[in-house]
């Protein structure tokens, strides 16, 4: 937990230029809920390096949902890389810098 004793849990996925960042919190009342964050480093800004952010709230009425979304979006994504049609992330020049993430993690 944190200081605010909000956040149970805290996964970092590093890709590239970018970072995920997946935060399952808790509400007063004990209710669950993710708050997905994606940060993409912008440059730097007197020395200090400065990130861009983007920030999803996920909450336990849309976690079915949302899964069954994300699933089946990926889902397309595999059968269209296995058309040969579109590229695939080792075909991406910083695929290497990547830590290594399957969809079979997500």
């Amino acid at each position: 937990m944190n200081d605010r004793n909000d956040e149970v849990f805290s996964k970092r996925v590093k890709a590239g230029k970018r970072t995920y960042f997946f935060d399952v919190k808790t509400t007063r009342g004990k209710d669950l809920y993710l708050t997905i964050t994606e940060s993409k480093r912008t440059g730097d800004y007197d020395g200090q390096p400065e990130y861009e952010k983007h920030k999803i709230f996920l909450y336990k009425e849309d976690f079915e949902k949302f899964t069954e979304g994300m699933g089946e979006a990926l889902d397309k994504i595999k059968s269209l890389w296995e058309t040969g049609e579109y590229k695939t992330p080792e075909e991406n020049p910083e695929y290497e810098s990547r830590e290594e993430v399957t969809f079979d993690e997500l």
